[in-house]
């Protein structure tokens, strides 16, 4: 138990610190852009086009995030077969908290009253559920549910990632929702995988699963990716947070064996919903307010630099800008396990 919440622990920190690198990398390629004048990094729906993405990912702070990121989702692969899915992807979720505190130095912003009562429920959220969380179970099932994770999977995605470029600027919480239930199908995959443990390559080359993992992580990062880019990255992040969290851990229970210490049940289930609203409201309360003037550098508390990150949707600036149309939100704010989360998670 001890060695599954230090490496759960760990992978938050990477998804975390690949956020805040990620956020920055996003941010100085849509200043780029934007001295370019770029029309070519929307597509006709208003969301970005893949070019202005790939533009996004060759920074150096945003390929050094997908690194951690990658860390991460090793390690929270593994504290997936340590823990109870509601433990281990409420633990990785956290990351929330780290992006927000490595923002106040790394992006500029400070943290309102609201945003650290936040996380200090989130972390005492999560102490209930160490204290409540039992043994994992076993993740034995039936080959043919492997291969329905994978249909789900790449229905998820494929149509998520479709819905979304139709949908544009107006899919940043969707997307962002989207992302977090293919990280969810991820750590799913990641318990009930075989040939992993003992290790037999064949066994897991055959395993359906193994490529709902590389399907619902790769889809997982990209939405997020997306998510960061269209805006409204906080609401985004809040949606990532229930979709990787809340359909795991149900299915965990459900599905798989997971469960609390005997008569422990009510602390799991308080903590767990506890954790979970915590987190969504971090990201929520991290949400600059739409009625501040666009380019005073004072949104919410972030150090906006005139001509950055305050250009509208629409006027072709959307590649890794984060902001909406007259808005003038930042994609500064607390956002998880960024892409990866990253295979976040």
């Amino acid at each position: 138990m001890i060695i599954g919440l230090l490496t759960a622990v760990a992978a938050s920190a990477c998804y975390g610190t690949g956020s805040v690198l990620q956020a920055v990398g996003s941010r100085k390629s849509a200043r780029q852009e934007a001295a370019k004048a770029s029309t070519t990094g929307v597509t006709q729906h208003g969301g970005p086009s893949l070019s202005s993405t790939a533009k996004a990912a060759v920074t150096w702070e945003f390929m050094v995030g997908t690194v951690l990121d990658f860390i991460g989702f090793g390690l929270g692969a593994l504290a997936a077969r340590l823990l109870p899915l509601f433990l281990s992807q409420t633990v990785i979720s956290a990351n929330l908290v780290i992006t927000a505190v490595l923002s106040i130095k790394l992006l500029g912003i400070r943290l309102s009253r609201a945003e650290w009562g936040s996380i200090s429920v989130v972390c005492a959220a999560l102490v209930l559920l160490a204290t409540a969380a039992g043994p994992e179970g076993s993740g034995h099932t039936p080959i043919a549910t492997h291969w329905w994770l994978l249909a789900a999977a790449v229905v998820l995605i494929g149509g998520g990632t479709l819905i979304v470029r139709l949908m544009g600027s107006r899919a940043a919480i969707l997307a962002g929702l989207l992302s977090g239930l293919g990280f969810g199908a991820l750590g799913v995959g990641v318990r009930v995988l075989n040939g992993a443990d003992p290790f037999h390559l064949p066994t897991l080359l055959a395993d359906p699963a193994l490529y709902a993992i590389l399907v619902a992580g790769l889809g997982g990062m990209y939405l997020h990716t997306v998510a960061l880019q269209i805006g409204s990255v906080n609401g985004a992040t809040a949606a990532l947070v229930v979709g990787e969290t809340v359909v795991p851990g149900i299915l965990g229970v459900v599905w798989l064996g997971d469960a609390s210490r005997p008569g422990f049940a009510w602390v799991a289930v308080l903590g767990f919903v506890v954790a979970v609203a915590g987190a969504v409201a971090v990201a929520w309360f991290g949400e600059p307010e739409p009625s501040e003037p666009v380019g005073t550098g004072m949104e919410h508390g972030t150090d906006t630099q005139p001509g950055t990150d305050t250009e509208h949707a629409g006027a072709g600036t959307e590649a890794g800008a984060g902001t909406e149309a007259g808005s003038g939100r930042s994609a500064a704010g607390p956002s998880a396990h960024s892409l990866a989360a990253s295979p976040k998670r």
